[in-house]
């Protein structure tokens, strides 16, 4: 299993993704080809015995900055890590391409250099959530602000075959996200999408999802457009770090507190465990033709070693193949 890394995606440096890199070879069954400056990637290597491990280099000369507008980075940056990893895999020279750089950057550039699978108009994010019951597959999580009803209607039959296929989940329950969980609840786009998800014969459609129902495990497919996606990802994020500082700050306060906190100490290490972002690693970008995942910007060594998991997982249980033939059903 080959995937390429873009070593020079990120907040955290090339140093972080040459860790999660030599983390994965270590103990995952692929190979990692580190894309980027060459000269700045073996700097970085020089920390491990990069002689017994199965990595490589492909050197990019250009990065895209987290801030810099899709379109530009994609019309000026023909040699970009991001360009280079995803030529690797249009070429059959990587398997999948790893990267916790500019989503936006990203997308557009899957989109053009790997190209979108047939009658997929829109291909989406698809994050895994933890929920009460287990997990959860958000989509879109951020790569479509503005969505069509039937856009939202090809990502509820990506994030259902991605559930049963890499998630093992028997027949997905697929979930609208909206203001109110009956079926008049919410604005145009969400009144329409639900007509066509209830159609859908592929579909296990449950109904609307409010937004207290995410993390209760109801749907195991919820389905909203991106800019509805991000924007729950992030407070889920946000409120999760809040409600961290806030039982340590609590801890402190007495001594009953942090003799409380000793005694279920690993207890504390399980929930952490569930919660944390880089558990998870990364989320596929479904519906381009090559298995492509987007980490978080701020992705630790351990989240980008994750990712790298997640894409060889997409590749063993051929996830573009059985979308292609999901959408095309459809």
């Amino acid at each position: 299993m080959r995937v390429a890394l873009d070593a020079m995606g990120g907040d955290n440096g090339v140093s972080t993704n040459v860790e999660g890199a030599v983390e994965a070879v270590g103990k995952l069954p692929v190979s990692v080809i580190l894309v980027g400056d060459e000269k700045e990637i073996a700097k970085h290597l020089e920390a491990y015995d990069a002689s017994s491990l199965n990595l490589a280099i492909r050197h990019a000369p250009e990065a895209v900055g987290m801030d810099e507008p899709p379109a530009a980075a994609l019309r000026r940056k023909k040699h970009s890590s991001i360009r280079v990893g995803l030529e690797l895999v249009r070429r059959g020279e990587a398997d999948a391409f790893v990267s916790a750089g500019n989503t936006g950057a990203i997308m557009a550039t899957a989109c053009v250099v790997v190209g979108s699978l047939p009658y997929v108009e829109r291909p989406a994010i698809a994050l895994v959530m933890p929920t009460l019951t287990g997990n959860t597959i958000l989509l879109d999580a951020g790569a479509n602000v503005d969505c069509k009803p039937r856009h939202l209607l090809q990502f509820a039959i990506m994030g259902n075959i991605y559930a049963s296929h890499i998630l093992g989940k028997a027949k997905p329950r697929v979930g609208l996200l909206s203001i109110g969980e009956e079926e008049g609840k919410g604005n145009e786009l969400t009144k329409e999408a639900f007509k066509a998800l209830e159609e859908e014969p592929s579909l296990n459609f449950i109904g609307n999802v409010e937004g207290r129902g995410v993390f209760r495990g109801g749907a195991d497919v919820i389905v909203c457009d991106g800019f509805t996606g991000n924007v729950a990802l992030k407070i889920s994020e946000a409120a999760a770090e809040f409600l961290g500082v806030l039982l340590q700050e609590e801890l402190r306060k007495e001594l009953r507190g942090k003799a409380g906190y000793l005694l279920m100490k690993s207890t504390f290490n399980r929930l952490r465990r569930r919660i944390d972002p880089s558990e998870v690693g990364g989320a596929p970008l479904l519906g381009v033709k090559g298995v492509c995942i987007v980490s978080h910007g701020r992705s630790t060594a351990k989240a980008i070693k994750n990712a790298i998991r997640v894409a060889s997982e997409c590749v063993q249980n051929r996830v573009i193949h059985h979308i292609r033939e999901g959408i095309a059903a459809s």
